[in-house]
């Protein structure tokens, strides 16, 4: 075998190989070389290790961006309007009265809100609500998509984000808000329950009609509360919510069938979460809202009722001025509304209906206020305050600038009954004392001045009883009676009975008994409450019951009930009251159909008149009164209404008995249950027929000119004119026989007398001896040198005076 190689035959498929490129050299210090730098199209896509870094920045960036936010955005206190609310004011059976405030809301709990009305809410903005989170980005995303393509404007919002858009932000559609939105809803849904955004979100939405929250819409829609919405109409209000304008179907009935496309969503949405079964659903029918009504505000008597109502707060310290301007309070009242609606009824029949404000000047002078309290409570269940809050804007129920006249006087017969007080000859007063009711007849036992008040048209009527001097309210007689029973004594009896201790011009002079002071009528009808009441005082209450933002009850004084006067005092006068409307001047107000005590009276120089009276179950005053619109002086209401004069017999009486016999229809018509003083009960003889009045400025023998008539507080000066003095009034007995003090004279009838003998000639009405009459007197002319007079039961008096003077 040969040493040499052998050449080697090529396996099939053989090449020859490439030669082994050259090894790269090693970059200085070992490391590898960088990498070719990409090019062309590949620039532009980034490689993952930069999508990963770019997505791990963006979270970092998302993540450090959302905690700052949560960090610095913190939450609010609430805005204005959200937290602004109306007082809404209720009659005793709950039916709305007033509402004030520029901003129709009243804020409820959850707990007085149906469950129908939260879930129709519900299906209608946020059917997830409960399970939900505070935000859902889904739905911002989706609804932020579908606007940019033209499918409409949609929020996105969860009802945690609306509620705080109305809470503590605004309406305004910028980014800011939105942002802050975001971050305050997710902070609240962390501090408060689902329960307490919902309610809050029910009571800050807006449903049209200027209603803010869902009980101002339902009273606004279908004038009931939000606890009593079915899912028909709790539907409805739901559905506002989308377009509170366009979706109100009285207002724009061309959007109907939109408004009930969404109605019937809202629906559909509480069957599928079972809010409500199908069976409920089907032919349910599209509940009508009413009409909508303009805002009254405080027209008619909403205006006095809740200007009487802000001041009874304030003064009991229940709310200040400040406090309730504020809002979120429910107020129910004592007010009964068809007894309230039957005094406007009376007032507009018998007083504004008469007006003449054309043709008659002092017509337009005419105002009216009155008030009716329940005895039994001291419940103020009525009060009218004028025509109209919005024209006569002064509350005639409440103010106090007007005489009271004579329904004071009754005041001065209790103090008289309950300080057993007697007359200057030491006789017990009663119902049947005798005083002399000659006019300006100068009181006595008072060390204060002069005081000799004017009767009503300068009357003179002799020896009478104090019931008969109450029936005629007779000024003579109750001065004397005031300087009786002492007049301090008198103002005190008064302010237990119920007059303000401040009232003006309630001074301790014998005037007091004539009614200079101002008391309102609303503090009169308390005060008569009391008589009516037995002498048993409850002070009266305009207010059964104060809410806020529907679930706490504000704490009420405690009603005070005291005993102002004994049983007999007030049981007596009331007795003495009586007589005046059967027999007396007040005999209008037996249109009431019913037992009924009350006193007339008139302020001076007629600027009101009067009618203050009561049943068992129910005591009211009424005034009319007269005041310049422009100057607001007060006037004489002398032709208003085509009438010569107005008195409390006329319209106050005629008003206070429509009133009454409506306010208690349906009621029986109970007598009053008395106890009388002792001595009350005898019935005495008639008193002697009145005088006429001098024509010589009220000359009367024995009387005394005044200058100043009953208002004067006491001290009225003047001189004796001639016909002879009385020396300190007459004192009678046995029916009205004349012991002393008698005016002594010849009388005749068209004939001659001598000496008080019997008249022999002319029509003898009655025999004289000595000034004693025995038989209803004599008239004729005196012979003592005194002519032109008439003497009735050794009186004398002039012709009728045409001077009107106050009762």
């Amino acid at each position: 075998m040969s040493d040499q190689p052998q050449p080697q035959q090529p396996d099939q498929g053989w090449a020859p190989r490439e030669p082994e490129a050259a090894a790269a050299p090693e970059a200085p210090g070992g490391k590898k070389p960088k990498r070719p730098k990409r090019t062309g199209w590949r620039r532009i896509i980034p490689t993952w290790r930069m999508t990963l870094a770019g997505v791990v920045t963006l979270v970092a960036l998302l993540i450090g961006a959302f905690y700052l936010g949560y960090s610095m955005v913190k939450i609010p206190p609430a805005n204005a309007l959200a937290t602004k609310q109306s007082n809404v004011y209720l009659y005793a059976d709950g039916t709305q009265l007033a509402r004030d405030g520029d901003v129709n809301r009243e804020n409820v709990g959850l707990d007085q809100v149906s469950a129908d009305a939260q879930h129709a809410v519900l299906a209608a903005e946020d059917r997830d609500f409960f399970s939900e989170s505070a935000v859902d980005p889904k739905a911002m995303i989706r609804a932020a998509w579908n606007t940019a393509t033209g499918k409409g404007t949609q929020s996105g919002s969860t009802i945690t984000q609306q509620y705080v858009k109305n809470y503590y932000l605004g309406q305004e559609q910028t980014v800011t808000r939105k942002v802050k939105e975001f971050f305050i809803s997710i902070k609240l849904d962390r501090t408060e329950s689902k329960s307490e955004i919902l309610s809050g979100y029910l009571n800050t939405s807006y449903f049209g009609r200027n209603a803010y929250g869902i009980q101002a819409a339902a009273q606004a829609y279908y004038g009931k509360d939000a606890t009593d919405l079915d899912a028909g109409r709790g539907a409805y209000l739901a559905a506002l919510l989308n377009a509170p304008s366009e979706y109100d179907v009285v207002a724009h009935p061309e959007n109907k069938a939109a408004a009930v496309a969404r109605w019937n969503y809202v629906l559909d949405g509480m069957v599928k979460k079972h809010w409500l079964t199908q069976a409920e659903r089907t032919g349910m029918k599209f509940p009508m809202p009413k009409e909508a009504t303009a805002s009254t505000s405080m027209s008619g008597q909403r205006g006095y009722i809740v200007s009487a109502i802000k001041d009874y707060l304030a003064t009991n310290k229940i709310i200040d001025a400040d406090t309730l301007e504020a809002g979120g309070y429910r107020i129910t009242t004592t007010l009964q509304k068809s007894k309230q609606d039957a005094f406007v009824k009376a007032v507009n029949d018998q007083v504004m209906s008469k007006l003449d404000k054309k043709n008659r000047k002092v017509d337009n002078y005419v105002r009216a206020g009155g008030a009716s309290v329940d005895p039994k409570t001291g419940q103020i269940v009525a009060m009218y305050g004028g025509i109209d809050y919005v024209k006569q804007y002064t509350n005639g129920a409440t103010r106090g600038d007007f005489q009271v006249g004579s329904t004071f006087k009754p005041f001065v017969l209790a103090s008289a009954i309950q300080n057993g007080s007697q007359t200057q000859d030491g006789q017990t007063i009663t119902p049947n004392t005798y005083y002399d009711g000659t006019d300006k007849r100068p009181v006595e036992g008072w060390s204060g001045g002069s005081y000799a008040p004017e009767n009503e048209d300068g009357v003179s009527y002799g020896d009478i009883t104090v019931r008969t001097a109450t029936d005629k309210s007779v000024n003579s007689v109750y001065a004397q009676m005031a300087v009786d029973v002492g007049p301090a004594k008198i103002k005190q009896t008064a302010i237990d009975l119920g007059i303000p201790a401040d009232t003006p011009d309630l001074t301790a002079t014998p005037s007091i008994a004539l009614g200079p002071s101002t008391a309102s009528v609303l503090d009169m009808a308390e005060a008569y409450a009391t008589l009516a009441n037995h002498g048993e005082r409850h002070t009266y209450t305009l207010i059964s019951k104060v809410t806020k933002d529907g679930t706490d009850d504000i704490k009420l004084p405690a009603q005070k009930t005291t005993r102002a006067v004994s049983r007999e005092a007030a049981d007596t006068t009331t007795n003495v009251l009586e007589s005046v409307v059967d027999n007396g001047t007040a005999t209008a107000a037996q249109g009431a159909d019913r037992p009924a005590a009350g006193k007339t009276g008139t302020a001076e120089k007629d600027t009101a008149a009067w009618f203050a009276g009561y049943t068992p179950d129910l005591a009211t005053v009424v005034s009319v009164m007269g005041q310049n619109p422009t100057t607001a002086a007060h006037e004489p209401l002398y032709g208003a209404m085509g009438l010569e004069r107005v008195n409390g017999g006329g319209a106050p009486a005629e008003i206070w008995a429509q009133f009454t016999k409506a306010a208690l229809k349906g009621t029986a018509a109970n007598d009053f249950d008395l106890q009388l003083q002792d001595g009350a009960e005898t019935v005495a003889p008639p008193s002697l027929t009145p005088s006429q009045p001098s024509a010589t400025n009220g000359q009367d023998n024995g009387g005394t000119t005044t200058t100043g008539g009953q208002g004067d507080q006491g001290q009225t000066q003047g001189g004796t004119t001639d016909g002879g003095t009385t020396n300190g009034g007459t004192t009678t007995t046995d029916g009205g026989t004349t012991t002393t003090g008698g005016t002594t004279g010849t009388t005749t009838t068209g004939g001659t007398t001598t000496d008080g003998g019997t008249t022999t000639t002319g029509g003898t009405t009655g025999t004289t001896t000595d000034g004693t009459t025995t038989n209803g007197g004599t008239t004729g002319t005196t012979t003592d040198g005194t002519t032109g007079g008439t003497t009735t039961g050794g009186t004398t008096a002039g012709p009728q005076s045409t001077a009107r003077k106050k009762e």
